[in-house]
């Protein structure tokens, strides 16, 4: 007996050490071994501490033969919330995105009661606090280094003014404004018995210093994110219309859209669905895609639904009814409805409701307090619950160790999937490494591996495409003209194609929702132009499937209009740039394209028109002024009748007609190629995972 509770006293402080470890390391953990230098490392360390705590309280249960869990007024409101998310998962079009950003979800809810059920006493209750303001500080005097250009973490992204390792200046500042508090409050207070610091010798200095701390910390960064960077924050009238608009226009699923939102976590195509045209008149942010929405709270309604909503409203009032009210938690629940939150700081604002529920639960033992849940054997044999106010005459631990394995079920679930997808993140990094030196068999690797890992991911898929199509094109154009490549090149460009199309139809099966993934999958085909068989009639397909799902982006109608420039359909390329003309006046470049698509159908006036019409928009634009100052001169000779020399065009990077990224040699007659599924109807995702091909070394 002794033993066993000496083991349990240990887990108990296990747990607590690693929470604190946690609360220190989650703001501040940085790597580059990940696409995502900042969520991602921060994510796993949450899984690894997360998991491990719950197989912790779960042999504590197998040690006591019972189930003892804290029940506080949160928890129910916090599992409703929990559940409803996780059907808006499952009922989302883009399903894998939806359940990617749910699982994180999950474990920062778990981490909540973990955290609920180890504080037990105020010591513990101390030693979270101590660690969380340690992160903090940490935090600040990452910031106030940066001031003076000094920079102590050995990645080159880090060594900026503007750097933060919560991701953003905005988060960063929202995470140093919520935890401020938590020193600065005892401080304020006139008895400093009320405190929960009153038995810490020295607590009043250590709070002192991690309130200056954080303060200033707090202060550069908000000086940092005023004077040096401008956050891009989704407008109000937008954040309401797009929210709005996915629970009311969502075509096919208007209940499913009403009750239970696009999905967690695919706010970005809400957004490209169901913007305005009006947005493209904010010049500064008419080209962004916006995958938060103005605030948490409308993220939420746009991909939860009412009933997402609804339950967290419910939190949102459990938690104000609470008195004392937690200032940081009070401060956190005001941002959420103001703000848009990334996922640390929606993390954070479940901790701060663990540690609030937590110290009520040290004050008040009538509304917080333990139930314990065991199989008894009576007398008459009966099998019964019983809580702690009722005794046992035998305890049996059969539930407590089914509890267990369900426990050990979970965790070796969420594990393997979590590591899977690491491993495949790891994978795709170093692709994107060795893609930037230019080495294009180790990207190739790395993006197979990553592939045949964790294929997933929709972004795996398409950037994949995109490697195969430029290995493709390379080795296609290094063969010189008039040759007959080798059987063994030949059969490696035609893998290569083929792998190309096959993964950009992949990304589409898995969101099918994504517009950029019609995007590229109609640049592919664009590409294949004269080299498979009916590939300008997919490309103009997907291309129309990308602008039905960001139907207010001129760019989309640019790219289109592009298709038919370049098949000299002039009369439905002259529509396209139109169409882009109207959604967006003032966009130099839809004029561009749409004049020389009038040039090339002989209307010498109409294009000039439109060129002029692009030289009083790039007034500011030096190098764009003088390319079509040039081309103006030759188009206004041109319609006097006079002869124009040859010029070779002045490069401007806002000015370009609408081209495809690469181009294959026409095959005579043309290689036969897979056709497209371009509808928008949820297919189950089948991921192809593609065969290693040997790539000569580029």
């Amino acid at each position: 007996m002794e033993s066993k509770s000496e083991v349990i006293k240990y887990l108990d402080s296990a747990s607590l050490f690693i929470l604190g470890i946690l609360f220190i390391g989650f703001p501040i953990l940085v790597t580059s071994l990940t696409t995502d230098p900042f969520g991602l490392p921060k994510q796993i360390l949450l899984a690894v501490v997360v998991l491990v705590l719950l197989v912790f309280q779960g042999l504590k249960m197998v040690l006591e033969k019972t189930i003892k869990v804290r029940r506080t007024p949160f928890d129910l409101t916090v599992i409703a919330f929990t559940v409803i998310v996780f059907i808006s998962t499952l009922l989302a079009v883009n399903r894998i995105d939806a359940i990617v950003a749910f699982i994180p979800l999950l474990l920062v809810v778990l981490l909540y009661f973990v955290i609920v059920n180890t504080v037990k006493d105020h010591n513990s209750l101390l030693f979270l606090h101590t660690s969380l303001l340690g992160g903090a500080v940490l935090i600040s005097i990452l910031a106030a280094l940066s001031l003076f250009k000094i920079y102590v973490l050995p990645f080159d992204f880090a060594k900026t003014e503007i750097f933060s390792p919560i991701g953003s200046l905005l988060d960063q500042a929202i995470y140093l404004a919520l935890v401020l508090p938590i020193a600065a409050y005892p401080l304020l207070r006139r008895s400093q018995n009320q405190s929960d610091l009153k038995d810490i010798k020295g607590g009043k200095i250590t709070l002192g210093v991690a309130t200056a701390g954080i303060a200033i910390g707090l202060a550069i960064t908000i000086y940092n994110l005023i004077a040096k960077q401008n956050p891009m924050i989704l407008p109000y009238e937008a954040g309401f219309q797009t929210a709005f608009a996915a629970i009311s226009q969502d075509a096919g699923r208007i209940a499913q859209g009403f009750f239970f939102g696009s999905g967690f976590g695919t706010y970005g195509v809400d957004f490209t669905r169901f913007k305005q045209p009006a947005f493209n008149l904010n010049q500064a942010l008419w080209s962004v895609s916006f995958f938060r929405s103005s605030s948490f709270v409308l993220e939420l309604l746009a991909t939860t639904g009412i009933l997402g909503l609804a339950s967290f409203v419910f939190l949102v009032y459990k938690i104000v009814k609470e008195k004392p009210l937690f200032i940081p938690l009070v401060l956190g629940t005001i941002g959420l409805f103001l703000l848009p939150f990334s996922f640390i700081n929606q993390a954070l604002f479940f901790i701060l409701l663990g540690i609030y529920a937590s110290a009520q639960g040290l004050r008040h033992t009538k509304k917080y307090f333990d139930i314990e849940l065991q199989l008894v054997a009576l007398k008459k044999g009966l099998i019964a619950f019983e809580t702690p106010a009722q005794e046992s005459r035998e305890r049996s631990g059969i539930l407590s160790i089914i509890v267990f394995v369900v426990i050990l079920v979970l965790v070796g679930f969420i594990g393997y999937s979590s590591g899977r997808y690491v491993l495949a993140n790891t994978y795709f990094q170093k692709s994107l490494v060795a893609a930037s030196q230019n080495n294009g068999t180790l990207t190739y690797q790395n993006q197979v591996k990553a592939i045949s890992t964790f294929g997933e991911i929709d972004a795996y898929q398409r950037i994949f495409s995109q490697t195969n199509l430029a290995l493709a094109n390379s080795l296609a154009s290094q063969l010189p003209k008039g040759s007959t490549p080798s059987a063994q090149t030949s059969q490696t460009i035609y893998t290569l194609i083929q792998q190309a199309i096959n993964a950009g139809r992949t990304a589409g099966t898995i969101a099918p929702q994504t517009s950029l993934n019609w995007q590229n999958l109609s640049s592919i085909y664009r590409s294949l132009i004269g080299f498979g068989q009916n590939a300008d009639q997919f490309a103009v397909l997907t291309a129309q499937q990308a602008i039905a799902l960001d139907p207010n982006n001129p760019q989309g109608y640019i790219t289109l209009g592009g298709i038919y420039y370049q098949l000299g359909a002039w009369d439905l390329a002259i529509q396209q740039f139109q169409t882009a003309v109207t959604l967006k006046p003032d966009f130099a470049n839809a004029y561009y394209n749409l004049g020389h698509a009038l040039e090339q159908k002989g209307d010498l006036k109409g294009a000039l028109a439109q060129y002029q019409a692009v030289k009083s928009l790039i007034t500011n634009d030096k190098p764009s002024a003088d390319k079509m100052n040039a081309e103006i001169d030759a188009l206004q000779k041109r319609i006097n009748g006079q002869e124009s020399a040859q010029t070779e065009p002045t490069p401007s990077d806002k000015l370009e007609v609408s081209a495809p990224s690469a181009q294959l040699p026409p095959q005579d007659p043309p290689v036969k190629i897979p056709a497209p599924k371009t509808s928008v109807t949820p297919a189950p995702t089948q991921v192809v995972t593609p065969a290693p091909t040997e790539i000569p070394q580029q």
